[in-house]
């Protein structure tokens, strides 16, 4: 209940904003509309402040909301989205204190040379500390912020309904399963035990020559911080400045480890946030952050993504579509209209692995095309079919990846690496 006064307040300053601005129209003998008075930019600066304070719940159901709907919402929308993907209000330095306090005692300085209080990155589950060691190894520290468990299911129930409420989400996205996601998701998440048991995982599994995964200091890890240590680069995108060729092997390595990922490892790091993958030039390394979105693909979703994108490759639609039913997509019932849109979705996301020779991301406009059939799909509304959870984060990975291509301006032989893959395999 406490939580959800901080909504009170917020719907209190809007409906003010409201009705101050409508009188101002009047008074110019306009006749306002409730809706373009909601969906001011004051307003709009509100909600977004809000929510980036309640952090966890709603940061992750906008990144989500964001990646899922994609250019199907507002541009209202889309602000409100966009700060949070990108702003996370850090905890209050004496808040920050009384946690570490609490972790590792009253002398909790003792541990370390130096520990900058400032965080360096902030997000929707913790924020991010820089510290050395006596011996002047550099760590990064995540700690989360205090609440945020505890908090996880009702804070994702009242930003659904500010959400519905505020009438900023279109008709055609279906929030329930999306909040059910999201619950799951984040606890997961909140659960730095979990994240650095799939940490472990990644560094038994990755060729040392192409990737780092960071090192746990097992003594200063414990609840609700994890200490790992700090990897040297600079966030993927800037790659940019890079050589084409150096960008494209950036991206080959990151499909090959997609790859890997669903049908080796079977365990997927699924959020794409570009500052998750750092590039040191020096190195020529890419460094592999935050694995608290990992999930544990099952095998029958992996067997039939390795169907579904031979068939894509080879330009089978009978095989597609056996499929796609195995992973999920649809059931028997489907009409021949509805599934002709959704394989027209399926046979675009393939067109990298059918071309061959280098895809240009960049100038294949492929993003926005699937968007644009994907828009015919609301007329079949009846018979919408939520795929599996799994699916769902798998191509958020996957589009991930795409649009990071398409950012550094790589060209890659899709189906070249495809095709080396299965034959490694087999």
């Amino acid at each position: 209940m406490s939580r959800f006064s901080h909504f009170g307040g917020l719907a209190a300053r809007v409906a003010g904003n409201m009705l101050v601005d409508g009188a101002k129209q009047l008074s110019r003998g306009q006749k306002p509309s409730s809706q373009n008075l909601l969906l001011t930019p004051t307003n709009i600066g509100h909600v977004a402040n809000k929510l980036s304070h309640l952090r966890g719940a709603a940061m992750k159901l906008g990144q989500m909301i964001s990646m899922d709907a994609g250019e199907l919402v507002s541009p209202e929308l889309s602000a409100v989205l966009g700060k949070l993907r990108s702003d996370a209000a850090p905890m209050q330095h004496k808040q920050l204190l009384t946690l570490l306090k609490s972790h590792w005692g009253e002398d909790w300085l003792d541990n370390f040379s130096q520990f900058e209080l400032r965080p360096f990155a902030a997000a929707s589950i913790g924020q991010v500390h820089l510290a050395r060691l006596e011996n002047g190894q550099k760590l990064a520290v995540k700690i989360q912020y205090p609440g945020v468990r505890d908090s996880i299911a009702s804070d994702v129930d009242n930003v659904g309904t500010l959400l519905n409420m505020s009438g900023l989400l279109p008709a055609q996205v279906d929030m329930s399963d999306l909040l059910e996601a999201t619950k799951s998701q984040l606890q997961d998440e909140a659960n730095y035990a979990l994240e650095a048991s799939y940490i472990k995982k990644y560094q038994s599994h990755l060729n040392s020559a192409e990737f780092v995964v960071p090192q746990i200091n097992e003594s200063l890890t414990q609840g609700d911080i994890l200490v790992m240590h700090f990897i040297e680069g600079e966030t993927i995108e800037k790659a940019i400045n890079q050589p084409l060729n150096v960008r494209n092997q950036i991206v080959r390595n990151l499909i090959w480890l997609f790859l890997k990922e669903l049908f080796d490892f079977r365990l997927m790091q699924t959020d794409p946030n570009f500052a998750n993958f750092l590039y040191d030039p020096a190195s020529k390394k890419i460094g592999l952050l935050d694995f608290g979105a990992t999930r544990v693909i099952p095998q029958h979703i992996s067997e039939g993504y390795q169907k579904l994108i031979t068939a894509g490759m080879n330009d089978n639609r009978e095989d597609a579509l056996l499929a796609a039913k195995q992973i999920g997509f649809f059931n028997d019932q489907i009409s021949p209209e509805y599934l002709d849109e959704v394989m027209k979705i399926f046979d675009m996301a393939c067109e990298p692995l059918k071309y061959d020779g280098e895809f240009n991301f960049a100038t294949s406009q492929l993003a926005s095309r699937v968007r644009d059939v994907g828009l015919n799909i609301k007329n079949h509304r009846s018979e919408w079919h939520t795929p599996p959870v799994d699916a769902l984060f798998i191509h958020r990975k996957l589009g991930g990846l795409y649009l990071l291509a398409s950012k550094l301006n790589a060209s890659v032989n899709i189906k070249e690496i495809y095709t080396e893959f299965l034959h490694l395999r087999n």
